[in-house]
């Protein structure tokens, strides 16, 4: 993929991305990654989505350096580096708050795979980050929550699970793509209102059998 395609694309991410946010506090950052160059196409800080074009686009290296644009990006791109540089297989990545998922987010608690819905789209449990030391809240804050996100992936698959809850913080999805990442960022949310849903209606309520849950995630695969 040449950069200048990577960056209509990302720029058209963000772009539906904010369309779909319905929470007027919310934020949202896309970005996509050229992995033959390594270079990573992002959303200037500061620049509404409405208002963004692709000569707008900040473009860094895995390092975080600069190399085009005149804006650099929000500190949120600190995390996706962190994720495009331990999960190789990902080429795009999405930061929000959307509603349903910030709540499980900020209560700490994973999103059980309560229904074929979710499993169609997350082989399981959504899982939450650990909350952040004082030091490495203290320290390199961005660094530090991308490393408790491939902490929390020891022994988790990227590509089966694209999603991970940051404890006190919000949503975090990735995918092959910059559109990908924004999918699943959607899809994330509509499996926490409905876990959330369900949750309230019966509180004892288990997660779905794990035979079923299986069928319908390698079924939506081979579909």
């Amino acid at each position: 993929m040449s950069l200048n395609t990577l960056r209509v694309e990302v720029c058209e991410a963000n772009k539906r991305l904010e369309r779909l946010m319905t929470n007027p506090l919310a934020r949202g950052e896309v970005s996509g990654i050229d992995r033959e160059s390594g270079r990573v196409v992002a959303k200037p800080d500061g620049v509404s989505a409405a208002n963004l074009t692709p000569d707008l686009m900040s473009v860094v290296n895995l390092n975080g350096t600069i190399l085009e644009g005149a804006k650099a990006p929000s500190q949120e791109i600190i995390i996706h580096l962190v994720l495009y540089r331990s999960f190789p297989g990902i080429g795009g990545v999405t930061s929000t708050h959307t509603t349903y998922a910030a709540m499980f987010a900020q209560a700490l608690r994973p999103i059980p795979c309560l229904g074929t819905i979710h499993a169609e789209h997350f082989r399981g449990e959504i899982p939450v980050t650990r909350a952040l030391r004082k030091p490495e809240i203290e320290g390199s804050y961005e660094q530090a929550i991308g490393q408790t996100i491939v902490e929390r992936f020891n022994r988790i698959v990227p590509s089966e699970i694209p999603a991970v809850l940051v404890a006190h913080h919000g949503p975090v999805t990735w995918g092959k793509t910059a559109a990908e990442s924004v999918f699943n960022s959607v899809a994330l949310e509509e499996t926490a209102r409905l876990a959330f849903g369900t949750i309230q209606l019966d509180a004892a309520r288990t997660p779905i059998p794990v035979p079923m849950m299986e069928k319908h995630f390698h079924r939506a695969r081979t579909a």
